[in-house]
């Protein structure tokens, strides 16, 4: 007998209490689906061409129903944008581009209202040019005590001519700039690992720590549940700036530690840091706060890093128990569709996190890489930073099953925006509205980050596809109307509904979510099989079709399989869910 299976089951509704429930148990992020917004692409609420938070407001039930636990909001704050919100002037206010305060809370509220919860970037690595503590240092000159919160230091060479040391910056080129001192001589250099406009801070100082920790409570009071940590493996350098002695140091970021990340004194902050998170989400409020934070329940507040670093063992120490509560895995983001290759990383993630009890914390897309849909269209082994559309159809019809595989694994999810719309990076972007700094100071990465920041497209219609009522910052192809939400809404099959599907399901099945743990199943070459409790997912990474043992009933699909006498066909690049039940 021959049965066909569907890419996903019709569509039903997602209830609010239902989200609200799930969101308010303990420890929620061991498993929970966060999902990342990057404002200025998100949905535009007046018509300038650029997102903004009420923008993100008005689309929260669609997150809501998307059935997501929590929102990642990337950097709102104060900012000249010489890096999209990276280069922070001012940490406790918001940038007007993206509007007030105000808009803040009544964002985090209405969020809360919904059952999500909100988590906000921090940049602690380094502030803007234009931060205050900066301005005022340089106007001091040599000498003055602001300086010490950065990396200032005398040039070498005879007059001083030459930067401190040998470290490039990320973006391209030294990772120093000369300043001009207030009587109009050269004078010394100031570090800063990404552009000139975003100086190091020198966490050695106890003011620069002060004032981080006085931030962590602001937002805190605000009601945010948590901060992704910007750069989180770069904030202490080795001691006395030494050479790196390499000048292809890019090639080593995220391959070995280096005297500027994934240092050790990293972990004496973050242990300072989880004592105030802690104090937060105790359910009585923390003290000093307002009557109404007093008498909220709050729950767990938490820290996600953003560590490049060389291990997933690296990794881990960011994680223990009295410091960060996830980590991003981008071992596992940059492995290529392949068992072989994916079983690998997904044993040694587990392996490492089930010492410092944490969760694994997996992710395929985010703002600085190439969107998975698009990785996955083009050869394995050209990395996460690709400028070439590949073969479309392969690349989302690989990135459906590797969505459904990440959503099968034990721990926490990130989901990034536009992800669930199957959009790929737009790889013709013009030369003349790139922003990406790297584009800029060329370093070798071409300005690739514009294609995966594109705004959203909402509806078929309009000159920015509903992302607003005027056009947007990046131009949108106008293959997008068919792959906008309006298009997808509802559509038996379509990515939209096989990701509300998926994280449906993920709520309702007892064996998904949280663990430690998964139990590998005999499978043909290609393709990954393995069981948790009832549940059974199965993964074919080859290019070819293959039979596998229909192991019970189908839950979900990334394309079309068919049973046969106790066999289920699946094609190439396609992943399914099974219950035992």
């Amino acid at each position: 007998m021959s049965q066909q299976h569907s890419a996903a089951p019709a569509p039903t509704p997602t209830s609010a209490s239902a989200v609200a429930t799930v969101a308010k148990r303990r420890d929620w992020w061991r498993d929970a689906v966060i999902y990342q917004v990057y404002p200025r692409s998100f949905a535009d609420s007046n018509g300038d061409g650029m997102g903004d938070l009420e923008g993100v407001r008005s689309r929260l039930p669609y997150l809501r129903d998307l059935g997501v636990d929590a929102v990642w909001l990337s950097p709102f704050y104060a900012s000249p944008q010489a890096d999209a919100g990276y280069d922070v002037a001012d940490y406790r206010a918001v940038d007007p581009m993206f509007g007030n305060l105000l808009d803040a809370d009544a964002l985090i509220r209405d969020a809360r209202e919904l059952g999500l919860r909100i988590i906000v970037d921090l940049v602690p690595n380094h502030s803007s040019d234009q931060h205050e503590w900066f301005k005022r240092a340089l106007a001091d000159g040599p000498g003055s005590p602001l300086r010490e919160r950065y990396h200032f230091r005398p040039g070498k060479g005879e007059n001083g001519e030459l930067p401190p040391n040998d470290w490039e910056s990320i973006f391209g080129g030294p990772a120093w700039t000369r300043v001009t001192e207030p009587d109009g001589t050269p004078g010394e250099w100031y570090l800063h690992l990404f552009a000139p406009e975003q100086p190091d801070f020198n966490w050695e100082h106890p003011a620069v720590g002060d004032e981080f920790r006085s931030i962590l409570r602001f937002w805190l009071d605000m009601g945010v549940d948590g901060f992704r940590i910007d750069v989180a493996h770069g904030l202490v350098k080795e001691h006395g700036l030494p050479d790196l002695g390499s000048h292809e140091q890019l090639k080593l970021l995220g391959n070995d530690v280096m005297p500027f990340f994934d240092q050790d004194g990293v972990h004496d902050i973050y242990r300072q840091w989880r004592l105030i998170l802690d104090e937060y989400s105790d359910a009585r409020g923390p003290e000093g706060a307002s009557a109404e934070g007093r008498g909220r329940e709050t729950g767990g507040r938490i820290f996600v890093a953003e560590a490049w670093t060389p291990t997933v063992e690296r990794t881990a120490n960011y994680v223990r128990p009295d410091e960060l509560h996830q980590a991003f895995n981008f071992q596992y983001l940059g492995t290529a569709w392949d068992a072989e290759e994916l079983r690998a990383v997904v044993d040694r993630t587990l392996e490492a996190m089930r010492p410092v009890n944490a969760p694994a914390t997996w992710v395929l897309s985010n703002h600085d890489v190439t969107r998975h849909a698009t990785r996955f269209a083009n050869p394995a082994g050209l990395g996460t930073q690709i400028r070439t559309a590949g073969d479309v159809e392969l690349g989302l019809r690989r990135a459906r099953a590797a969505t459904l595989l990440m959503l099968a694994l034990p721990g926490s999810a990130y989901v990034y925006q536009g992800e669930e719309l199957g959009l790929p990076d737009v790889v013709d972007l013009p030369d003349e509205v790139r922003q990406d700094p790297a584009y800029f100071r060329g370093a070798g990465q071409d300005g690739f980050r514009d294609g995966c920041r594109v705004p959203i497209p909402w509806t078929r219609e309009g000159s920015s596809y509903g992302f607003g009522d005027g056009g947007s910052w990046l131009p949108q192809p106008a293959s997008w109307a068919e792959l906008s939400v309006e298009a997808q809404d509802g559509v038996e099959g379509s990515t939209l509904e096989l990701y509300r599907a998926a994280l449906r399901l993920r709520r309702s099945q007892p064996d998904l979510g949280a663990g430690d743990a998964v139990e590998w199943l005999k499978a043909p070459e290609g393709v990954l099989a393995f069981r948790r409790g009832e549940f059974v997912c199965v993964a074919n990474t080859s290019g070819e079709s293959a039979r596998i043992p229909a192991y019970g009933r189908v839950l979900l699909a990334s394309g079309e399989i068919a049973e046969v006498d106790g066999e289920a066909k699946l094609p190439a690049d396609t992943t399914v869910w099974f219950t035992t039940a």
